[in-house]
């Protein structure tokens, strides 16, 4: 009887010895798999594939490391030689013109169409569209009064704890909301608490040591939005009420910016603009989804001059962009685990509310 026992008990550990090692098999095959298309992509026969594959990899937080396994650090450097955007043409503040009252509708026809085409069918003053183009696509986000706008953070939590677009979002018992500026984030596993650089919060500038990144858009006190690589003076002399960096700028006073030499691939994007009646345009791209693989700053460009931009900025992108609309995101979260902490936010305060930090 005892024989008997030994004999099942030495079966049942065979059979379970090879689903192991048909489950090591398995993913080995997958491993492969994975890294000869990889391979294909960042040296097949198209070198702007190769290029895209290496600048979708380097702008992630966590998989950065990527890129090494397929580039030298000399391709890469090579890549990314021109990645720091340049100077910028100051703000023509007298190509926006911010109307002194909302425009009344129809008592008969209700709400008639903007010069862009667009229609505040509830009279709310933002209209939401969604927004498609070769393999992603998006939610634009028209914000009519401008005042409306303003950034979303709080400065005494700064380097302690950072906070998700909804909770930012109910904290100023605000209507909307989405992921402004850059933080520090080690590995992708940072808490989203320390701003990478220059914040400005009610008129107050936090880390301005750090610089302006890329590209900075802030709000001055008129509701103006102002793009370029501002120093600290400028920021002061133009009176920013809330600002922000990441970059690159991707309009300046209704022109494109040249983003044709910068390293950009296929991730998720948000920005932020401004059209010549003042209202104000905030942008998400889903990306990493079989649906929606990314966007291009070239794409980000498009789309803000398509829809009037005079001055338009990228925001953070990747796992942090989200924009939040009467109670729920609109996009998909592109990070695995939850939501992302951050620092900043740009919010849409209700009609008549203001922000007192």
């Amino acid at each position: 009887m005892a024989q008997k026992k030994k004999t099942k008990k030495t079966g049942a550990g065979k059979l379970l010895g090879r689903v192991l090692l048909v489950v090591l098999e398995t993913l080995l095959l997958l491993v492969i798999g994975l890294y000869a298309v990889m391979l294909v992509l960042a040296h097949g026969p198209s070198p702007r594939a190769g290029r895209e594959f290496a600048m979708t990899m380097r702008e992630t937080s966590a998989l950065k490391f990527v890129a090494r396994i397929y580039f030298s650090e000399e391709e890469l450097a090579e890549m990314e030689q021109n990645k720091g955007a340049g100077d910028y043409a100051e703000t023509d503040t007298s190509l926006i013109t911010i109307p002194s009252e909302k425009p009344a509708a129809d008592p008969v026809q209700g709400p008639a169409a903007d010069a862009w085409g667009l229609v505040d069918d509830d009279g709310d003053g933002i209209v939401v569209e969604r927004v498609n183009g070769q393999g992603f696509n998006g939610y634009m986000m028209v914000v009519y009064d401008a005042s409306r706008v303003v950034m979303g953070c709080q400065p005494t939590y700064f380097g302690r704890q950072g906070f998700t677009v909804e909770q930012m979002v109910q904290h100023y018992d605000a209507v909307a909301g989405i992921n402004a500026g850059g933080f520090d984030d080690p590995g992708g596993m940072g808490n989203g608490s320390i701003p990478d650089t220059m914040v400005v919060f009610n008129g107050e500038i936090y880390y301005a040591g750090n610089g302006v990144g890329n590209g900075f858009a802030g709000l001055d006190g008129d509701h103006i939005l102002h793009v370029g690589k501002l120093s600290r003076q400028e920021i002061e002399a133009a009176g920013i009420q809330y600002g922000v960096c990441f970059g690159p700028v991707l309009v300046v006073n209704g022109e494109a910016a040249d983003v044709s030499t910068l390293g950009s691939g296929l991730n998720p994007r948000t920005a932020i603009g401004q059209r010549p009646d003042g209202a104000i345009l905030l942008l998400v791209i889903d990306g990493r989804q079989a649906t929606s693989a990314g966007a291009r700053y070239q794409d980000l460009v498009n789309i803000m001059l398509a829809y009037g931009a005079v001055n338009a900025c990228n925001m953070d992108g990747g796992s942090s962009s989200l924009m939040y609309y009467n109670g729920a995101y609109l996009n998909n979260k592109a990070f695995v685990v939850g939501e992302r902490t951050i620092p900043t936010t740009w919010l849409v305060l209700k009609e008549g509310a203001s922000i007192d930090g």
